[in-house]
Order: structure tokens, then sequence, then C-alpha cells
């Protein structure tokens, strides 16, 4: 008969399973083995599966995750359970995992100084297995399952850094003189809030300058072009400064191919319309386009550059920039707060913040700018006053 005793010292669950082999299951507390005997008893006593978690979680990422998440997604699962778990569980069968068990590795990963984010994206993979198994009826519970209180950060989120409405044209007044070609992107960067993948993932076909909005359909991660965050495409409005500086962008980017088409032998060149929706098609952002020194001497020297940025490369171009400028140092994502911080003190809403900046919910939305909404608390307690004065006026009017 299935039990919770003490064995050895230790509390444990006595049962057997369906092919009457006994198994004697430890667990922490007597609370906790009676949970998870009705655990057991739920499941009709169904034997555990034998794989391991190294097995497991090959069978799992290959067949349940690959085509079901994002390939940088499937990337970073693959690489965290190289590293992190199958060295901590491995070998361990994949019922005998405790949440005891992860409490520890969260605790050793916090000894190695591993953030709140990374803990919490080690545990990520491990949390899509088990519930892939709970949901196959191969095990009862999910041990990394609800373990944010055991990887809370001390001090709590780092505030976020945004730039002030002077830093900002300060920022854009030494771009335009000193950094011309980049211009562009780090006016975009401030004026539309989009992710660094995003800006660099930004094709012509993006813009919409009749409508005066970008239509952002991607994003640029680890070297790969995929679907922006949360896998939504979003409409971002334009400034008319924004749109008339982007608009110029792609009118000099279409001059400059069709001159040098029309260097071509006429036999060679191409349509005016062919050349202008490749234009189109290209990267809105590119590298400078330079003339490389020809190694052999005679030769006409050819045009280098012209591709798509690389993120670190555009950070310590950001970087310099913030140094010519005599600025504070700031990341390059705190140009997406600065756009939702200048909008907030503009005193719009964090519903329209939200759709802008892409966020999932307005949850998200109000946990990071919430706190920037000026005078907010003040308002809404003044509404309360508010509506007893007409309530007051009503009575008036009845006497």
């Amino acid at each position: 008969m299935a039990c919770v005793r003490i064995y050895r010292g230790k509390w444990v669950v006595d049962w057997r399973d369906e092919n009457k082999k006994r198994h004697i299951d430890p667990v922490d507390t007597e609370a906790e083995g009676h949970r998870r005997l009705a655990e057991i008893k739920e499941s009709d006593c169904k034997a555990p599966v034998k794989q391991t978690f190294k097995e497991y979680g090959e069978w799992w990422l290959e067949n349940c995750a690959k085509g079901n998440i994002k390939d940088s997604t499937y990337e970073e699962y693959d690489r965290v359970l190289r590293i992190h778990l199958y060295p901590a569980f491995g070998s361990k069968k994949i019922p005998k995992i405790s949440r005891k068990m992860v409490r520890e590795l969260i605790a050793a990963k916090k000894r190695d100084g591993l953030s709140q984010s990374s803990i919490r994206n080690i545990l990520a993979p491990m949390r899509g297995m088990y519930n892939q198994a709970i949901e196959d009826d191969d095990v009862q519970r999910n041990p990394a399952a609800r373990m944010g209180k055991f990887n809370k950060k001390e001090g709590g989120k780092p505030p976020i850094n945004p730039l002030t409405r002077e830093e900002v044209q300060t920022m854009l007044d030494k771009a335009e003189t000193d950094y011309a070609h980049y211009y562009p992107l780090f006016l975009c960067a401030p004026r539309a809030g989009l992710r660094e993948g995003e800006l660099i993932a930004l094709k012509g076909i993006d813009m919409d300058f009749n409508g005066r909005f970008i239509d952002v359909q991607r994003n640029c991660s680890r070297g790969k072009i995929t679907t922006p965050k949360n896998g939504k495409t979003r409409r971002v409005d334009m400034s008319k400064k924004l749109a008339a500086v982007l608009n110029d962008l792609l009118s000099r980017k279409r001059a400059a191919v069709l001159r040098k088409e029309l260097e071509k032998p006429a036999g060679e060149r191409r349509d005016a319309a062919t050349v202008v929706n490749e234009v189109m098609e290209d990267w809105l952002f590119t590298t400078p386009e330079i003339m490389a020194k020809p190694k052999v001497v005679g030769r006409k020297p050819k045009p280098r550059g012209g591709t798509q940025l690389d993120p670190s490369n555009l950070r310590k171009m950001f970087y310099k920039l913030l140094t010519a400028a005599k600025l504070r140092r700031v990341r390059f994502h705190d140009l997406r707060h600065t756009f939702a911080s200048l909008l907030i003190q503009q005193g719009e809403g964090l519903a329209y913040i939200k759709e802008q900046m892409g966020h999932s919910s307005i949850k998200v939305t109000v946990d990071i700018y919430g706190h920037l909404v000026p005078g907010g608390n003040r308002q809404a307690v003044d509404k309360l006053d508010e509506r007893v004065a007409v309530t007051e006026d009503k009575d008036a009017a009845t006497a």
C-alpha cells in the first residue's frame, strides 16, 4: 500500500507502480510527501519514464522545440542545456529531479556571478521539457516551475537611463556634422523607439511616407533575420523630421545606384524600375561605402562597404558619438527608453506608447515606464473631487 513514512531518518513516498515495482522517493517534508503521493495515485501509479535528463532534453529539443520557437531561441536553449543543465542533471532520471535540486542549481549559478536574467534563461528550456512531459503523462510535476522567488535580484531592477530632450538634441547635432552617414539611424532610434536589431533589419520597403509610419517586420538577432520580439509586427509613427530625413536618405540611395547603372555600357544597363526596387529591398541603414585601394597598380579602385550593419560595431560608433558630443555614456538600448520617456513627458498615454514600443502587454509598459508619468496619482485623486462637485450641483438644482 502506498504511503508516506520515515525511512532511514528521511521522509519518503513508498509505492509500487503498475508493474509492481517498488519505489522509494525521498521528499523534503511530510506535506510534500502527501502531495507527491496524491500525484502518483492520480496517475494510476504509472511507472516513471526511464530516460535521463539529457536523453529527454535531446528528444524534446529536436521533436518539440524545433520549428515551434524562433531559431535564435532554439540556439539559446541548445547552448543552455549543454553548458548549464546537462552537467547538473544530465545523468539523472527525469522523475528523480526535485525542486530542491533546482534551488541548489540557482544558488550555484548565483555564486558563479550569473545575473537574474541569465538564470531565468537557464531554467526556461527545463520548464518547457517538464511541461511537455506532464502533457504526455510521463511525470506528474515540474520541478522548475514557479522558481522566481528563489531567483530574485538584490536591489530590484536596474533603473532605465534615458537621455533628456536637450541631450538628444546635442547628440543629433554632433551626429549630423561629424557622423553624417549614421545621422539618419541615430535620429530614428530616439524618434521611433525601435530595438537595435529592428533598426538594423529595416528596409526601404518598410517606409510609408504618405501614412508617415514605419512597418516593423523584422529583427536581426545573433546575425540572423527573424521576426520582431514576441513574433508581432507593428506600425510605428514617424515625426515629420524623421520622415523627411529617411525620405532624403532613400532618394540619395536611388540616385547613386542609377548613376552607377548609367556608367555601364548601354547593352548591360537594367531598367530604372528594377534598380530602384533593388534599393528598396536592400537594408535602409548600411556601412559607409569607401573606395578600397587596388592591390595591383593601374587598376581602378573598387567601392567597399554598403553592407548590413554589425550590432557590435554600431554600438562602438554610438559610444564614439557620445564621447565626441561630451555626453554621459548610456547603452544604445537607452535610446529606446528615451523615445518612451519623452512621449510620457509630453502627456501621451501608456496605451499608445505600448503599441509604438511593441510590448507584449500594457503591464510591461507600466512596469518599465509607469513611474515616469508626471503627477499621475494627483490627477487620479483630483478626479474624485470633480465627481463630488457634480453631485453637489445636482442636489442644489433639485432643492
